[in-house]
């Protein structure tokens, strides 16, 4: 483990609150893009509304028939088997409207540390550190719980679904150690969980550098996956493939990754406090967000909520149009 993520990491955990944790380009050939990442365009997201009273929130998820934001809620330590999470429900202005819609130990709910979300029609999938839990977001019930202690799952991070309909998680490979957080070699994984709910290890793969954000990308056919390692690397992996490729590259140690329907990358970074959308060769970025987690999409309006997993908050940007070609 290197130093610096050691210090930042410690910091974290004597909080008790530890992180839940490119330029697009070709599956092939080396990027354009500079190693200290993509020039700075001028303009940002604008902030639209600040919304706090969360605790520790890693994860943001768009409804969009719904029309309602679903938050993750960690509180407290993202590995302890406390069944103490919960999942809120916030309207698009930034109010709160549930704020334990789901809640561990209530119900015939276990929730200890959600993380990430995906949502297939009413049911949310939700990563709760070694097992996987869907609910109906309508009634609350639980649908199924999927456990990865088979697979020896450490630290189950973000969620998506993939082109085939199925559940896609990242296992970022990270454990306590005293104040800090060590990695486990060779915990670097992708799972996938089928209709029938049918868990396998799609990737394994040291090159996803503790993976942590993933994402469909329907028009590459390809996911789009984010590492936390300090590597400042954007990977995109094929199904079916033996290993991810590097389309872009940043500032590092990211954490939530979204693609726009313009192609458009919105990724968020703890290395700069940023979050970032990326067109080509030129990231827009808005700074000083400090741990920004798993972001989620607002598509009828344009915006990004981002929590802040630190600083129990959730920030609602205003994505700008995307810029005219020169």
């Amino acid at each position: 483990m290197r130093p610096m993520f050691a210090r930042r990491v410690g910091r974290v955990l004597a909080a008790v609150i530890v992180l839940a944790a490119g330029a697009c380009g070709r599956d092939t050939g080396t990027p354009k893009t500079p190693a200290h990442g993509p020039e700075i365009d001028s303009t940002a997201p604008s902030r639209t509304a600040t919304v706090n009273g969360f605790k520790t929130p890693e994860s943001v998820r768009y409804d969009s028939a719904a029309d309602v934001f679903y938050v993750s809620n960690i509180n407290g330590s993202p590995v302890a088997k406390d069944d103490n999470g919960f999942i809120s429900r916030m309207k698009p202005d930034g109010t709160i409207d549930s704020l334990q819609l789901i809640a561990g130990g209530r119900n015939g709910v276990t929730l200890n540390a959600p993380k990430g979300l995906a949502l297939v029609g009413d049911t949310l999938w939700v990563a709760d550190i070694d097992a996987v839990r869907a609910f109906n977001v309508r009634t609350g019930a639980v649908v199924a719980t999927v456990d990865l202690t088979p697979f020896h799952a450490v630290f189950l991070n973000d969620v998506c679904v993939g082109g085939d309909g199925a559940i896609y998680i990242t296992d970022s490979g990270m454990k306590p150690s005293g104040n800090a957080m060590t990695h486990v070699a060779g915990a670097d994984r992708i799972f996938r969980i089928d209709a029938a709910h049918h868990a396998t290890i799609a990737l394994a793969s040291d090159s996803l550098h503790w993976p942590n954000g993933i994402t469909w990308d329907a028009s590459g056919k390809r996911f789009i996956v984010v590492p936390y390692d300090n590597v400042p690397q954007i990977l995109a992996w094929r199904p079916g493939t033996p290993q991810p490729v590097i389309i872009g590259y940043g500032s590092g140690q990211y954490d939530g990754v979204e693609i726009l329907a313009d192609r458009r990358l919105v990724i968020t970074s703890w290395t700069d406090s940023t979050v970032s959308i990326r067109d080509g060769n030129v990231r827009t970025a808005i700074r000083e967000l400090p741990s920004p987690a798993d972001i989620g999409i607002d598509t009828r309006r344009m915006h990004v909520a981002v929590p802040l997993l630190t600083k129990d908050r959730v920030e609602i940007l205003t994505i700008p149009a995307r810029k005219a070609a020169q």
